[in-house]
């Protein structure tokens, strides 16, 4: 039986750990969480931070692991490819992952092959650096993390005034110091999910993408089949970007701004399975492809099935929910077989729910499906109203 290391074990992961063991693998997982909700559902675990390399390293070596993969996250990609590099496993590599770890020099990349229109980027350490810079700077701008994710501290900046306050928010965001100030782009953004097997670039599907108001920009949800005209524009932007990055095997998670114009920028690069229910639920239901089974097959140099088909839609929804102190919750049982949805969440009576600034700050996701789209979403949006309703809480 061969065995497989997932590097992270919260709920995004959990299913890559279910799948995992339903396919016949021997599956291990760490996580820095000792309450971590994956734990329960590997054949082994130990609490260890997944962003530490050596001592993800020092594991994987003990277990003679037979692949390494994490999913749903940043946080585990340079470790997965410090240990496939190491231990001469599958995976990407090393300095391709490192590279893609930093918006920075992603955009250095694709500036340099006239991948999109980004025309100005900066990367600082500290407040000080403001100086040097800020006759040079024209606005509006993003800033955020250089190698954040989530839409953490991820804020639009209109004038030099509010820019330090920006800049210090994403820079102690990040776990190397720094904050990438760009271009702030204007248009409709769009989620797009691809593999690579045997050096070829499979297009998973082009999502629609449903985010907050600015300044703030987070996923509020998805929904696929996209109803974006210029699909094909896209599909090669993302092949070359992949190309000129020297990205070769795997998934990849890419966000992308359509302008009005029809210019293609991309807003966001991961090497890892898209999150909040992308590849466990969105891609495999609307495509008929089972994207988690294979990248965990991938990842031990098995081979995979890249059959894929267009199927039903499938609508998502986050829990970003009015904040408050919770005093009772509402049946989702009664909620998910009436309105004919699937529902998770984490919340309990007790639970404090915090304004919606990104990912983390969601207690869960609504998801939905049929055949019309406007239907659907219909659906998931009134579901989500309806939790909102009918939760009793304390605003504090």
């Amino acid at each position: 039986m061969k065995k497989i290391l997932v590097l992270g074990s919260g709920f995004l992961q959990s299913f890559l750990i279910k799948k995992a063991k339903e396919l016949g693998y021997y599956v291990l997982t760490i996580d820095r969480n000792p309450n971590a909700v994956g734990f329960k559902y590997a054949d082994y675990y130990d609490v260890i931070d997944i962003v530490d390399q050596e001592a993800c390293l020092k594991f994987a070596l003990e277990h003679d692991v037979d692949g390494v993969v994490t999913a749903a996250t940043d946080y585990g990609v340079l470790s997965a490819a410090y240990i496939a590099q190491e231990m001469n496993l599958p995976g990407i590599n090393y300095e391709v992952a490192k590279l893609i770890k930093n918006k920075y020099e992603v955009r250095r990349v694709l500036n340099k092959y006239k991948i999109d229109d980004v025309k100005q980027f900066f990367e600082i350490s500290n407040t000080t650096d403001l100086y040097k810079i800020s006759a040079e700077i024209r606005f509006p701008v993003m800033v955020k993390p250089c190698d954040g994710s989530g839409s953490k501290a991820a804020k639009r900046v209109d004038t030099i005034l509010d820019l330090k306050k920006a800049c210090t928010d994403a820079i102690s965001s990040s776990l190397i110091g720094k904050a990438l100030i760009e271009d702030f782009i204007s248009g409709k953004e769009y989620g797009i999910e691809t593999f690579i097997y045997n050096k070829e670039v499979y297009i998973l599907g082009i999502l629609d993408k449903y985010m907050t108001e600015p300044p703030i920009y987070a996923e509020l949800g998805h929904s696929m089949p996209s109803q974006l005209n210029s699909k094909q524009k896209v599909e090669d932007v993302v092949k070359k970007a992949i190309e000129v990055l020297g990205i070769d095997c795997g998934a990849v998670n890419m966000d992308v701004l359509i302008t009005e114009d029809n210019h293609v920028c991309i807003v966001d690069i991961g090497v890892r399975m898209g999150g909040n229910l992308i590849g466990s639920h969105i891609i495999p239901k609307a495509r008929e492809f089972d994207y988690i089974g294979n990248l965990i097959h991938s990842s031990v140099g098995n081979p995979v099935d890249m059959k894929m088909k267009a199927t039903k839609v499938v609508v998502t929804r986050l829990l970003a929910l009015k904040p408050g102190l919770v005093l009772s919750l509402p049946s989702f049982n009664k909620i998910e077989e009436r309105e004919k949805v699937k529902i998770y969440h984490n919340l309990e009576e007790g639970s404090v729910i915090k304004e919606y600034r990104n990912n983390l700050d969601g207690h869960g996701y609504i998801v939905a499906e049929g055949d019309d789209l406007e239907e659907v979403k219909n659906r998931c949006d009134s579901v989500k109203r309806i939790i909102d309703l009918n939760i009793e809480r304390v605003i504090s």
